[in-house]
């Protein structure tokens, strides 16, 4: 399917505004109505990424890095609000908002990053996916990696149903998590009194931080922001004072219960490597494979092994769902670009499948789980480039009027956004001066160089640009608040109407919507494509039973059509549906094409749908599209 230009004036469209929260309910159906975004984004937070940097934080250090997941838990919960705010108030998600102000040149790295982010994201998934059906079936991880292509079908499957439907589905991928890891909890019976000391912030050595980087890129993931933003618009709300204040106070409990449901599991795995791995001495654990094949002996029962390995498979397919929908978001967004869903879904998998096939094949299975962690580091250092213009957004009385976030709001933000700023810089800097101490890899010097003046040409851009912007948002509040006035509302009449028919008992109906849109002098072009073996084969030179047949039933069409006084021309096309629907149209010069959708399901869709759009994105004329 051709990629199409949208208007992107609404986020995920298909199922924008899908759920109504304006009808008159009260007490908990009022809130189940809004219950569900935070869940979708929540799995983000609790990926096979997560799982890596929080089994080796365990391991490595025991219960001190506690009180990281709890900053990183409280970082999410301001920004998703945040994000939530930025949906909810402007109907604008986050890459959108990104195009209105930013520059294209801007907006195009800050599209590159996150599809980046994205498909740091999909790796993990994709690793997590793959090492769970192994330590649950034995299947090679290589053929597990393979596998993981065809979870691209399960989402379109589940899209099919509704948000709600597929909103149901990861809420009970997130309850077969945390059922898991609470049985995992009980059996391995950790020190409490020193989970609650691994609450209070210590200092973190060198090989901690790069950990803690790696939570904190884990938890608080870019992609979520653009995620959260949008799908809060699958809400319809009533866009008065008091049905925002409600829509932003219902989806603040929804990102406080999801995203307090992520902390628990991230901690759940934290505790249990620390209980079980650290507390036994088995402190290079680093690896998920070496903390499943553990778990048995140490635990003394077969069945936490099971649960892990379960519980693994269920994060990763949840969170390659959400993933997908990013893609989405941040493509429509920046680009104004649709592409077919499998497609777009196809694509992230094979960039996200490459590496990890690369590292198997080069260096076997020992260096998934620091792919991993690596995964989430890099997700981490693009935080403030997504971080960053979201503050500026909701902070802005301009375009978010009272619902501009407060005093005290903005400073915590900033203060998150500094936090992450800086332990970002701290960790590139000290991995890249270890780099530079080496001699060689000046490939990788020049790139780390390079990268850097690129990196803080953009900071500055996206921090201070939208300083000196103020009369470019007060613009954008305008256009969205005010009615555009009506200037032009002429349109040339149509001289030439081509119908494309398929000798249905649709026919009738299209010809005469056709009809209905010209006059008598009008002229009428009828478009039948034979697609019989021989013309096929022969093209024009065919003459077989079904076209001879084909050529009447348009003549006989057109004779009816002429003796009621309108001017009919026929014409039949051969082999490629699409190309000589195209050809035929702008041939005979029509300036609208009337084709006819009939509602296909499951299969026929993808051949049937797939005709009238790439038919109608290869056309600048009008095309009417007639259920029949």
């Amino acid at each position: 399917m051709n990629p199409q230009r949208i208007n992107a004036s609404q986020s995920l469209s298909e199922v924008h505004e899908t759920v109504d929260t304006t009808s008159k309910t009260t007490g908990w159906k009022r809130i189940l109505a809004y219950l569900g975004p935070a869940y979708l984004v929540s799995v983000g937070y609790m990926d096979p990424g997560n799982w890596a940097t929080d089994l080796q934080g365990g391991a490595r250090f025991g219960y001190k890095l506690i009180w990281v997941l709890l900053m990183s838990n409280l970082m999410a919960l301001l920004l998703q609000s945040l994000s939530a705010r930025l949906g909810i108030v402007r109907r604008r998600d986050l890459a959108q908002a990104n195009r209105e102000v930013y520059p294209p040149l801007v907006n195009f790295c800050l599209y590159i990053l996150a599809e980046i982010a994205i498909a740091a994201c999909d790796l993990a998934e994709v690793l997590g996916m793959a090492l769970g059906i192994y330590l649950l079936t034995g299947l090679p991880i290589i053929w597990g990696v393979a596998f993981t292509v065809l979870d691209t079908l399960l989402l379109l499957w589940l899209q099919r149903f509704g948000i709600r439907k597929l909103e149901a589905f990861i809420i009970a991928l997130v309850a077969i998590i945390g059922l898991s890891f609470l049985v995992e909890l009980f059996l391995a019976k950790p020190d409490f009194h020193q989970v609650a000391i691994g609450f209070i912030p210590g200092v973190l050595s060198n090989n901690a931080l790069y950990i803690a980087v790696g939570i904190i890129g884990a938890t608080v993931m870019p992609h979520n922001l653009y995620l959260h933003s949008a799908l809060v618009q699958t809400r319809k709300i009533k866009p008065s004072q008091s049905g925002i204040k409600r829509a932003l106070r219902y989806n603040l409990i929804d990102s406080t219960i999801a995203l307090n449901a992520a902390f628990f599991v991230n901690a759940a795995i934290l505790i249990l490597a620390a209980s079980v791995f650290f507390s036994s001495g088995n402190v290079q654990v680093a690896r998920i494979e070496d903390a499943h094949q553990l778990l048995a002996p140490l635990l003394g029962s077969k069945l936490a092994p099971i649960l892990f390995a379960i519980a693994l498979i269920a994060a990763g397919q949840s969170s390659t769902i959400t993933g997908t929908l990013a893609g989405q978001i941040v493509m429509e967004g920046y680009l104004q670009l649709r592409i077919n869903p499998l497609l777009r879904r196809l694509i992230t998998r094979i960039i996200a499948i490459a590496p990890a096939v690369i590292t198997i094949l080069i260096y076997g299975n020992e260096k998934i789980d620091a792919l991993l962690v690596l995964s989430q580091v890099i997700l981490s250092i693009q935080l403030g480039f997504a971080v960053i213009p979201l503050i500026h957004f909701v902070s802005d009385k301009t375009t978010m009027g009272e619902f501009a976030i407060k005093t005290y709001t903005k400073i915590a933000a900033w203060l998150v956004a500094g936090i992450l700023i800086f332990l970002n810089s701290k960790m590139v800097i000290e991995q890249s001066m270890q780099l530079f101490g080496e001699p060689g890899n000046i490939f990788w010097k020049v790139i780390i160089v390079a990268g850097a003046i690129v990196f803080l040409w953009l900071f500055v851009m996206m921090t201070f640009l939208p300083i000196f912007q103020k009369k470019k948002l007060r613009d954008i509040a305008r256009m969205h608040s005010d009615a555009p006035v009506l200037q032009n509302l002429e349109v040339n009449a149509s001289r030439v109407i081509a119908v494309s028919l398929d000798f249905s008992m649709a026919d009738e109906k299209l010809i005469a919507y056709a009809l209905s849109q010209g006059k008598q002098d009008v002229r009428y072009v009828l478009i039948h494509i034979v697609e019989s073996a021989a013309a096929k084969y022969s093209g024009e030179a065919s003459d077989d039973y079904e076209t001879r047949k084909d050529r009447e039933r348009l003549e006989a069409f057109a004779a009816q059509l002429t003796n009621a006084g309108y001017t009919v021309e026929i014409v039949l096309g051969y082999q490629n549906r699409v190309m000589e629907i195209v050809r035929i149209v702008q041939q005979t010069k029509a300036d609208m094409l009337v084709m006819g959708a009939h509602r296909h399901k499951g299969l026929k869709d993808y051949i049937f749908g797939e005709t009238i759009e790439s038919v109608r994105h290869q056309l600048e004329i009008p095309v009417l599209i007639v259920n029949v």
